[in-house]
């Protein structure tokens, strides 16, 4: 293989259990640049890392590991309630939240090369679609498709016992850039981690999140809002292992597409033998802007034991004529009507944000999606808000 190429990673991002055959939804496949590591002196993370599962795979962990040119660790020590955000800025990063601790960890990737692990725009390409299960026609549409910059982010997480871990997501990239993003998580006894993601952004943005609960009253939030418009494509998984007993999951996602995006989200929650007493809930909602979109949701439950619960849905639509009219008698046209829903996505982004830096790439992206005007009216609420707090 040369120094500097490319390769081909094969329909990764898959769920546990594999549907819908016939829609091409199972899976990615993805082409992504190869840069030479020989000679490089390459700080790996402790092997206790190795067994953590990750959202996308493990192909796409041996490529990030393969790519990054070194990887950080990071220890939050036991009982310790760190303030300080844990601020991803390379490919590999592992976080040790030790027993009854608490952190707050970001990722964030904006701009036109991504701010995580951005790697050579001239030898990326952009996705090549649904793998050997694809048309020819999709096939050769893909492979002409405009070259990408790609960004990858691989992170690994282990709350132990009693630990609180607050993980946020923000991806808000130009069109141009190709981002990868794989998460893994455990989670030991009464150990409660919450995650919220934010998608507004991105060429190609294919995203794996994987929270294995072992210990027994381990607890799992997710949160995911996504934004895919123009020519876009979202490729999401999110998977959660019940190991333990009597634990909680609840798994929220919700977004908007618009022009001629293409979106596939893949949520699993696995009742392992073994987790007895546990409850798991997964329900999305996706409003539908354009006739031109292309959505796939594809929500599973995984059961191998009595005593559980597993609850699952999904809603998808449009905006209702009744809404339209209820708007547009207080002066909105329907484009304006539906630019309030994005708007909202961008409004809760810039609210979770927990720092200035990420603040100011999501209002970049505002601007381009949004307008600057909105964007403006964006930040002068936000300013309301931390007003009307400090005045609290």
């Amino acid at each position: 293989m040369a120094e500097n190429s490319t390769v081909t990673l094969s329909r990764v991002n898959t769920p546990p259990a594999q549907t819908w055959n016939y829609l091409r939804a199972n899976d990615i496949t993805l082409e992504v640049p190869f840069v030479s590591r020989k000679g490089d002196v390459y700080f790996a993370l402790p092997r206790l890392f190795e067994s953590i599962e990750c959202g996308m795979g493990q192909q796409v962990t041996e490529w990030i590991e393969s790519q990054a040119t070194d990887a950080s660790y990071v220890e939050v020590r036991a009982g310790e309630k760190r303030e300080e955000p844990i601020v991803v800025t390379g490919m590999d990063t592992g976080v040790m939240v030790r027993a009854g601790a608490e952190a707050t960890v970001v990722v964030c990737v904006g701009g036109a090369k991504g701010s995580v692990g951005s790697l050579s725009a001239s030898s990326a390409a952009g996705e090549t679609g649904q793998g050997p299960s694809e048309s020819a026609n999709e096939a050769n549409a893909s492979a002409t498709s405009k070259q990408l910059s790609t960004s990858a982010a691989l992170v690994r997480i282990i709350a132990e016992h009693d630990a609180r871990v607050h993980v946020l997501e923000f991806v808000a990239a130009d069109d141009e850039v190709q981002h990868i993003e794989s998460v893994g998580i455990t989670a030991d006894a009464r150990a409660h981690v919450d995650a919220r993601q934010y998608f507004l952004g991105a060429g190609t943005t294919a995203a794996g999140l994987t929270c294995s609960l072992n210990g027994s009253s381990a607890r799992f939030d997710l949160t995911c809002r996504y934004l895919g418009r123009e020519d876009e494509r979202l490729d999401i998984n999110h998977v959660v292992r019940m190991r333990g007993r009597n634990g909680r999951t609840n798994v929220t996602e919700s977004g908007v597409l618009d022009g001629h995006a293409r979106k596939a989200l893949r949520a699993t929650i696995d009742l392992v033998h073994g987790s007895s007493g546990s409850e798991g809930t997964e329900l999305e909602n996706v409003l539908i802007l354009s006739d031109d979109v292309t959505n796939k949701t594809m929500p599973v439950i995984l059961c191998d034991e009595d005593d559980v619960a597993g609850n699952h849905g999904a809603t998808i639509g449009s905006v209702g004529p009744e809404q339209i009219r209820y708007l547009a008698d207080r002066g909105l046209a329907e484009h304006e009507a539906e630019a309030l829903y994005v708007r909202a996505l961008f409004d809760e982004s810039l609210i979770a944000a927990p720092t200035a830096d990420v603040r100011a790439v999501l209002l970049e992206r505002a601007k381009a999606v949004l307008g600057e005007d909105i964007a403006n009216d964006l930040v002068e609420g936000l300013e309301l808000d931390a007003v009307a707090h400090e005045e609290d």
